[in-house]
């Protein structure tokens, strides 16, 4: 461009409109002119005071709108933004206008015609609706049939879409999310994974607005759906008051990037929810270690660093730069810290290890109780040794291993570990990270496997903590079946009697012994099974 061309566009953020206005006259004409002069559409964002904050210069056939961060969304509904543009060849809005609009959340988007009057076209965001665009178009118009009162009525709309918003999607100071799942299954397993991501949601204290699946028939490597379904899902996540974006599969580092670049919601995965309620659960320092190691395995690969390219920390021909780059820092102590983390881990291992061989020269049985997330194996450890271990109905209320003895007649006992829950793809950093408190289940004489029979998915649940359990080299161990939750079957034979049929012959198959852990007296037959296993 010109240089006077260039003089021009910069003056217009002298340009002032009153706030009862959408854009003046005089200003339209002026950019219209100015459009035709450079054959490029020109936009400008005006404040809710009218005054310019971007003068934005396109092609012929659209603009590219600019991170937006000095007007950040918020809690507000609206952006502050209007964006006034002009159409070239005199077109209506197009679609990529109303996507920026519902998108960037803009106050109103306006198309400028090069017509004698100036012709304008405006549309402005809607209240959520389970049918129908998220946006009202209005016809062209001529600038001077505007009525002066924008100031008033974008006041209007504001209140309208808070008045709207339903009412799971009021600020209550948590998170709210929409969870996402893309697979290629069957829609009924993705549905079940669906309900154990908002069964982890619930447990990390997020809000659920909605639920979205797609099931492709190829998964898209940027966006993991499709670049249109992922504009819809941050689309109707905005409408809903949405702060974050949570996928039941685990993003890859580019496509978390893809995605945070189209929207300025939070972006996580599956692995990422597991491991902040991981976070909140840790009290024991095993537990803490664990925890952040795990975290800074899952952070390493997905650093992201910007402008200066990659130097190299050497000298000479090829290693002369600007040194050591922020992002070359961060990872550098990433690093260092999981080194000291790993160690810290060693030592703790071995005092535990030290432990371990007291009660094996003791010569008392361990039995270390495994199962699926929420099956009640705390629960069942208090009942057997009057412990308080922590108990609540949620995914992993229990991280720390805890060890009580329980005694038997004849002055026998034995010890009975409780371990962490395990779920359907658990993270790989976050089971290499607790290799050490599995550590327990090396020693066990037996492992009883606590399953919540009550589950529609118990089958699956118990596919899953078998297949961990030969992932982990303890597949020769001697195992125990126990069925918890016995006292729900009655329930569950009214509500659904398939699968309470199918309990009935997992039991049979499995041996299983039937038992609550609410209900003492359902504890007599797993007490004998023990007794008889350890002292025939």
């Amino acid at each position: 461009m010109k240089p006077s061309q260039l003089k021009a566009l910069e003056r217009l953020y002298r340009r002032r409109v009153a706030p009862g206005e959408i854009v003046t006259l005089d200003l339209a004409r002026h950019l219209i002119e100015l459009s035709r002069d450079i054959r490029r559409q020109i936009g400008i964002l005006l404040n809710r005071i009218g005054e310019p904050a971007y003068v934005v210069i396109g092609n012929e056939r659209g603009l590219m709108i600019p991170e937006l961060d000095e007007y950040p969304l918020g809690k507000r509904m609206l952006r502050g933004l209007r964006l006034v543009h002009t159409h070239l060849k005199n077109e209506p809005l197009t679609d990529d206008d109303l996507t920026d609009l519902a998108m960037l959340r803009l106050d109103l988007v306006a198309a400028l015609m090069d017509t004698e009057p100036p012709m304008i076209q405006s549309a402005w965001l809607v209240p959520a609706a389970s049918s129908g665009p998220p946006y009202h178009v209005c016809p062209p118009t001529r600038i001077t049939a505007l009525q002066p009162d924008f100031d008033h009525f974008i006041s209007d709309r504001d209140a309208e879409l808070a008045k709207a918003t339903p009412p799971a999607a009021e600020i209550r100071g948590g998170e709210r999310g929409i969870l996402i799942s893309v697979t290629q299954s069957s829609r009924e397993e993705a549905e079940d994974s669906l309900d154990e991501l908002q069964e982890l949601a619930r447990t990390s204290g997020v809000q659920v607005l909605e639920t979205t699946i797609q099931r492709p028939r190829q998964l898209n490597p940027r966006y993991l759906m499709g670049e249109g379904k992922m504009r819809d899902v941050v689309i109707r996540a905005l409408q809903l008051g949405a702060t974050m974006l949570v996928f039941d599969q685990e993003l890859t580092p580019a496509q978390v990037r893809s995605i945070s670049a189209m929207t300025e919601l939070k972006v996580i995965d599956r692995s990422q929810l597991i491991l902040d309620i991981f976070a909140r659960r840790a009290t024991s320092l095993d537990g803490k270690v664990q925890v952040e190691l795990a975290q800074l395995k899952y952070l390493l690969p997905r650093l992201t660093g910007r402008g200066v390219q990659m130097s190299r920390l050497m000298g000479g021909i090829g290693g002369r730069g600007p040194g050591e780059t922020k992002l070359e820092i961060d990872r550098r102590r990433i690093r260092d810290r999981i080194a000291k983390l790993e160690k810290s881990l060693d030592d703790l291992s071995a005092g535990r290890y030290q432990r371990r061989q007291k009660r094996i020269r003791a010569g008392v049985p361990i039995v270390s109780i495994v199962g699926y997330t929420n099956a009640g194996k705390s629960t069942l450890l208090n009942a057997l040794t009057k412990s308080d271990v922590f108990t609540e109905d949620l995914l992993f209320a229990t991280l720390d291993t805890s060890t009580r003895r329980l005694r038997f007649p004849r002055e026998r006992e034995v010890i009975i570990t409780d371990t962490v829950g395990f779920i359907r793809s658990l993270p790989k950093s976050l089971l290499g990270a607790f290799k050490a408190t599995l550590e327990e289940l090396q020693d066990a004489d037996l492992l009883l496997h606590v399953v919540d029979c009550a589950n529609h998915r118990f089958a699956e649940q118990v596919e899953q903590v078998d297949r961990i359990i030969e992932e982990l080299g303890l597949g020769e161990k001697p195992r125990l079946v126990v069925f918890n939750k016995s006292d729900l079957l009655a329930d569950l034979k009214k509500k659904d009697p398939i699968t309470f049929m199918k309990v009935r012959q997992q039991s049979r198959k499995l041996g299983a012994i039937m038992l609550s852990a609410n209900d003492n007296d359902s504890l007599t037959p797993l007490l004998a099974e023990l007794e008889r296993r350890f002292w025939a």
